[in-house]
């Protein structure tokens, strides 16, 4: 954007620093970039001799976490960008044209949500339009949404159109500064490896801009770019009757939902979801039904947070005599749900406790459908391995196949579409992060669907005389309790990080493991950052190595598992705790403590 003469001006501030890796970064970026804005605040730092600043936006890059490339918006490397984004498209392009023979036949699905941020010029849709550009310069066919889509909307268009792959612009839940570059295989599942450090390697050998990526007008003119919206959406909505039951009893219910968007893209397709299981449409929380990507109404855009990001939807639904209240998250792939209590008070279920009414559900209808005992055999379900172990106990008591895999719904997916290789049939997949998916129609978690299900299953609870909760304890006393806490600590600083996880690694001495925590005793340590499994015969975990992230768990000789690890997403370390009682085994005192 600038003159060579700016160029060399701005250099001359760095130059006394003697890093020459810096003066290259900040050259590389002045010189590729095409944003006036993001150029501009680059030029503003070069100016200000913010060498400290410069490093942290120049110097590293971004890596594939949980849920694809996650950073906040502004100039750098490291942030989430034009430049960046068409760095990544491109390396996604060169790794797809050797690995995908028909990728000019099969093309790319693109989606966006609604994020915006003004000083930087960056918002989910032109980012999204930058993306297909890059492949429309390549003769590839793109499948550009027209407007802001959920995020399980991309994973469900690449399996109906057997694209090579997706990519999903959004940072979901994360603060407004953030956005994110979400990839999908062709089988519909996110990205694992060794595709994603395959394409990182390649972004980074394809990191000048092609002339041609910069041309949004590719996606007005080309006549490779097709809107797939009413199409995906039309067939979305008719494929959810896979995953309703009940649809004649649901359009006689008098329960009423109240539904949050929160400020993201979930308000049409969550009306949508009711009205095609037989569900007069929610009633919207209007001051967050429309998209905002300030999160005005929010301290924080993660319904996750409960009751305190919440408070709106409750009282509208004390106002308006609704029982349940159903929040997307601003992407729509995550849901949290409330109960209204007899005695007025609110029931905010956690991920966990929910993941448990929902898995009853799922198996209640199956069987239903299904009564030849035999055909359980076949059924699956999945958690990830820091959720609750109820769904183990229901397979240990039903006679199904149940499995863990390591956090992120990515591992999820993609294990779905194994199992499903081998003839089993996967009903039920959640993660304790009030991420859910009913059925398998997409391979990833949705929060719009299973809005729908959530509401069917508290219209039947509602026929029988149960709330949501009074279910959640007749499942707890068959299949047994499961207490679990869950929480978090910020934390911006990773040699902090590291330093902790290093202590626990050697707290008894170099490359000792503790062997009780106070006065409780410790019997099995996991860790899947090292490999290290005390429970296996051969110390050697079962769960796939995560060298990228810290993930301990300790199990202790009481029945309580507690699990530390650093979040895939957001600068945050994350502890799972949770106590597991046999059926039967309620009022035992150690559960009381726990609680």
């Amino acid at each position: 954007m600038g003159s060579n003469g700016d160029l060399d001006a701005h250099s001359q501030c760095l130059s006394s620093t003697g890093d020459l890796v810096l003066d290259k970064a900040v050259h590389q970026w002045m010189a590729w970039d095409k944003n006036p804005q993001t150029w501009k605040q680059m030029e503003s730092l070069v100016r200000e001799g913010r060498v400290v600043e410069l490093r942290r936006r120049l110097c590293s890059r971004m890596t594939f976490g949980t849920a694809g490339l996650r950073a906040e918006m502004g100039a750098g490397f490291a942030c989430i960008n034009d430049l960046t984004v068409i760095q990544s498209t491109q390396g996604m392009y060169k790794y797809l044209a050797k690995y995908v023979p028909d990728l000019k036949k099969r093309g790319l699905v693109v989606g966006f949500d609604t994020r915006a941020q003004t000083s930087s010029g960056c918002t989910s849709e032109r980012l999204a339009r930058l993306t297909a550009a890059v492949m429309l310069c390549k003769d590839v066919p793109v499948y550009l949404f027209s407007t802001y889509v959920p995020t399980p909307f991309v994973p469900y268009a690449v399996m109906k159109y057997g694209a090579a792959a997706g990519v999903m612009i959004t940072a979901s839940h994360n603060r407004k500064e953030d956005n994110g570059y979400k990839v999908y295989w062709h089988n519909g599942a996110q990205i694992s490896s060794p595709h994603d450090k395959e394409i990182l390697r390649c972004i980074e050998e394809s990191s000048e801009p092609w002339p041609e990526s910069w041309n949004e007008d590719l996606v007005e003119s080309s006549l490779l770019r097709r809107d797939p919206l009413e199409d995906v959406c039309c067939s979305y909505m008719e494929e959810l009757n896979t995953i309703c039951f009940h649809r004649e009893l649901n359009t006689m219910s008098p329960l009423k939902f109240v539904h949050s968007s929160f400020h993201g893209v979930g308000h049409n397709y969550v009306q949508r979801a009711f009205q095609q299981f037989g569900f007069p449409p929610p009633i919207p929380v209007p001051e967050q039904k429309d998209p905002d990507p300030d999160f005005s109404t929010v301290s924080c855009p993660n319904p996750e947070e409960g009751e305190s990001v919440l408070e709106l939807s409750l009282r509208l639904a004390e106002r308006e005599e609704a029982r349940i209240v159903v929040a997307t998250d601003p992407d729509a792939d995550r849901l949290a749900v409330a109960e209204q209590n007899d005695n007025c008070g609110w029931k905010v279920f956690t991920g966990n406790e929910l993941a448990a009414l929902l898995g009853w559900w799922m198996l209640f209808n199956w069987k239903e459908a299904h009564p030849d005992p035999a055909d359980t055999e076949r059924v699956c379900m999945l958690a990830t391995t820091v959720s609750s172990k109820i769904l183990k106990a229901f397979a240990r008591i039903e006679g199904f196949h149940f499995e863990e895999t390591l956090p992120g719904f990515k591992w999820i997916g993609n294990r779905i579409h194994e199992l499903t290789k081998t003839g089993k049939e996967v009903i039920f997949s959640f993660e304790e992060s009030i991420g859910f998916l009913c059925g398998n129609m997409v391979l990833d978690k949705d929060g719009v669907s299973t809005a729908a299900v959530v509401a069917e299953m508290a219209a039947y609870l509602h026929t029988k005389n149960l709330s949501m909760n009074q279910q959640l304890i007749n499942v707890y006393e068959i299949y047994g309790y499961h207490i679990s806490r869950t929480s978090y600590v910020i934390c911006n600083d990773p040699p902090t990080i590291h330093r902790i996880f290093s202590r626990l690694r050697n707290s008894g001495g170099s490359g000792v493991y503790p062997e009780s925590c106070g006065d409780y005793c410790i019997t099995h340590i996991r860790d899947v950052t090292t490999g290290y499994d005390s429970s296996q015969p051969d110390k050697k975990c079962v769960l796939p190595l995560s060298r990228n992230s810290q993930m301990v768990t300790f199990t202790f000789q009481n029945g309580i598992v507690a699990t530390l690890r650093t979040s895939g997403t957001e600068p945050k370390i994350k502890y799972y705790t949770e106590f597991c009682a046999a059926p039967g085994e309620r009022f035992v005192s150690s559960i009381k403590d726990f609680k």
